[in-house]
C-alpha cells in the first residue's frame, strides 16, 4: 500500500509539472511570439521608410550617437545583450531588466531606418529572454526553473523572427554550452518556439521570406567532397567576421572612451564606405541579394564587403543581430563558389546560408535542422555536412562570446573544456588553427 501511494504520488507530481510547463510555455509563446511580430513590423516600416527616402543614410552618425546614449545612460546594465542572456544561464545572478526588450527593439529599427547593416535574431533573443524571465518573480521560480524559461524565451524569439520553430528550440537547447544539448528545457523550448511562431504567422501575419531549391542532386561521394570544401570555406567566412568584429570593437573602445561616440565613428565608416562603393546592397538586412543568390549570378565580392559593413556596424555599438547578415555572407559566397565548385547555385547558396552561421555561433545541430526547415528534408545531408564541416572550421571563435566549452571540438583541445569563448586569446597566426 506504501509503494503505491508513492507511485501515485510521483505520477501526480509528474503531471503537475507537465501541465506547469504547458501553462509557462504557453506563456512565453504567446507573450514572444506577438513581440517578434511588432518588431518585424516595425523593421518592415524602418527598412521600407529608408528604401525610399536614402538621405536618411547621412543621419547614421546622429543615430549611432542616439543609441550610443541610450545605452550608456540608461542602458547599461543591458548593454551586453546575448552575451548577458547565456551568462545568466551559466551562473544566475538577477532577473533580467524589462527594459533589455524595448531598448533593443528601439536600437534595432534605429540601427536599420539609418542604414547599418546588422541582423534581428539578436534583438529576438533579447527580447525573448527579457520577457521570459519576468516569470521568475511572477511566479517565484528557482534558479533550475528560471534558466529553463530562459532557454525557453530565446528558442521562442529566434523560432518565431525566422519561422523556423524546431531550429528556434534546438538553437536555445545548443547555443549556450559548446558541445551539448541540454535536456532539461527540451519540452518547453519546443512547445514556446511552436506556440510563437503560430502566434506571429497566424494571429499577427507575419509572412517570412521563401527561398527555393529546384534540384538537390543525390549525395554520392564526389558531391560530399564538394560540400565539405564549401563548408571549409563558410566557417573561415564565418571565423573572419567574428575576428573583424572582436578587432574592430576593440579598436575603437581603446581610442574613444566615451562609448557613445564609438558608433559615431561607426557610422561615418559605413558612410564613407556606402557611398565610396556607389551602392547600398550592404546596409540592412539584405534580404532582397539573397535571394537573388539562389536564381543568378552575383559579384564574387558581395560576401566580403557584407563582412565588413557588419563587422564595423555592430563592433561599434549599434544593435542588432548577426544572423541575417551571415545569411547574407553565406549565400552570397556559396553564389561565389559555384565558379569553383560543380554544385547547383542554389543548393551552395542554401548550404551557405545555413553553415556560416553554424560556423560563427557553434550551433550545428540548429543550423542543420534549420536548413532542412527552409529548404526541404532533401537538403538534411548536404545541409549537415556543410554546417558540421563549418562548426569544426571555426574553432573557438563565436559571436556569443559567453559560450562555454563542454566538450571541445578537437581532443587535442581538451584544457580548453569548462572556458568561456571569451576566455581563449585568438592570435592572427592561430587563423588557420582549428
Amino acid at each position: 500500500m506504501h509503494e503505491d501511494t508513492i507511485k501515485k504520488a510521483r505520477r501526480l507530481l509528474m503531471k503537475l509539472t507537465l501541465l506547469k510547463w504547458v501553462f509557462l510555455s504557453s506563456i512565453i509563446g504567446v507573450s514572444v511570439g506577438s513581440a517578434s511580430a511588432f518588431f518585424l513590423k516595425l523593421l518592415e516600416q524602418a527598412t521600407s521608410f529608408r528604401n525610399e527616402n536614402l538621405w536618411i543614410i547621412f543621419c547614421l552618425p546622429v543615430g549611432g550617437l542616439l543609441v550610443g546614449m541610450l545605452y550608456h545612460h540608461l542602458g547599461h546594465d543591458v548593454a551586453a545583450g546575448n552575451n548577458l542572456i547565456l551568462q545568466e544561464i551559466h551562473n544566475p545572478k538577477k532577473v533580467i531588466r524589462l527594459r533589455m526588450a524595448p531598448f533593443v527593439l528601439l536600437g534595432t529599427v534605429m540601427t536599420h531606418l539609418f542604414g547599418g547593416s546588422a541582423g534581428r535574431e539578436g534583438s529576438a533573443i533579447q527580447m525573448g529572454a527579457s520577457i521570459s524571465d519576468q516569470l521568475t518573480r511572477t511566479f517565484g521560480l528557482d534558479r533550475r526553473d528560471r534558466k529553463i524559461v530562459l532557454i525557453a524565451g530565446m528558442a521562442a524569439g529566434f523560432g518565431s523572427v525566422f519561422g523556423t520553430p524546431l531550429a528556434g528550440a534546438v538553437f536555445g537547447l545548443e547555443v549556450f554550452v559548446i558541445g551539448q544539448l541540454t535536456y532539461e528545457a527540451l519540452f518547453p523550448a519546443f512547445m514556446a518556439s511552436i506556440i510563437a511562431d503560430e502566434v506571429a504567422r497566424s494571429f499577427w501575419g507575419i509572412e517570412h521570406s521563401a527561398y527555393a531549391i529546384p534540384m538537390v542532386p543525390e549525395a554520392t561521394f564526389i558531391n560530399i567532397f564538394y560540400v565539405s570544401i564549401a563548408g571549409i570555406c563558410f566557417g573561415l567566412a564565418g571565423k573572419v567576421f567574428v575576428l573583424l568584429t572582436e578587432r574592430w570593437k576593440g579598436f575603437l573602445s581603446s581610442k574613444i572612451q566615451y562609448s557613445p561616440l564609438q558608433p559615431v565613428v561607426g557610422g561615418i565608416v559605413i558612410l564613407l564606405l556606402t557611398f565610396g562603393l556607389g551602392t547600398y546592397k550592404y546596409n540592412g538586412l539584405g534580404l532582397e541579394t539573397i535571394s537573388q543568390a539562389f536564381v543568378a549570378p552575383l559579384p564574387g565580392y558581395d560576401f566580403a564587403f557584407k563582412i565588413l559593413f557588419t563587422a564595423i556596424t555592430l563592433g561599434a555599438g549599434f544593435k542588432g543581430g548577426e544572423v541575417t547578415c551571415l545569411f547574407f555572407v553565406g549565400a552570397t559566397l556559396g553564389n561565389a563558389l559555384t565558379f569553383a565548385i560543380p554544385l547547383p547555385m542554389a543548393l551552395l547558396a542554401g548550404v551557405g546560408l545555413v553553415a556560416v552561421f553554424a560556423g560563427a555561433s557553434n550551433t550545428p545541430v540548429a543550423c542543420t535542422i534549420m536548413g532542412m526547415e527552409l529548404f526541404g528534408a532533401g537538403m538534411g545531408v548536404y545541409a549537415g555536412i556543410g554546417c558540421v564541416v563549418a562548426y569544426l572550421v571555426s574553432g573557438y571563435t563565436s559571436i556569443y562570446a559567453t559560450q562555454k566549452i563542454g566538450i571541445p571540438k578537437h581532443k587535442n583541445r581538451d584544457h580548453h573544456r569548462g572556458k568561456y569563448i571569451k576566455d581563449i586569446e585568438t592570435r592572427p597566426k592561430d587563423f588557420f588553427t582549428f
